[in-house]
């Protein structure tokens, strides 16, 4: 199984603004098959070295994140979407 997880700094870090893109991230559930598990989450600590937003979702393999990466829906609407209101996006992808 494979662990992606990914942080959001917004920038402009409104409420509304960070629930939508939490919501954005959370859409994708149902519509990509090769994603067994999603989260997303909205940081509660608010520290200057806190992102804003964390998605963490697991596959059942490295074929199945690349799958993913390319699907229409994650390739198509949540990457513009996110890089449209995010000033850093960083990730991290390990096999468990």
């Amino acid at each position: 199984m494979v662990t992606h997880i990914v942080f959001f700094k917004l920038t402009e870090p409104t409420a509304e603004k960070i629930i939508a893109v939490r919501d954005k991230l959370l859409s994708m559930e149902g519509k990509i098959a090769e994603l067994r598990q999603l989260e997303a989450g909205i940081d509660v600590i608010r520290s200057e070295r806190s992102y804003d937003v964390a998605l963490v979702t697991k596959f059942d393999s490295l074929d199945d994140l690349q799958t993913y990466q390319v699907h229409p829906y994650h390739a198509g609407e949540v990457v513009p979407f996110m890089k449209a209101n995010c000033s850093s996006i960083v990730a991290v992808d390990y096999e468990i």
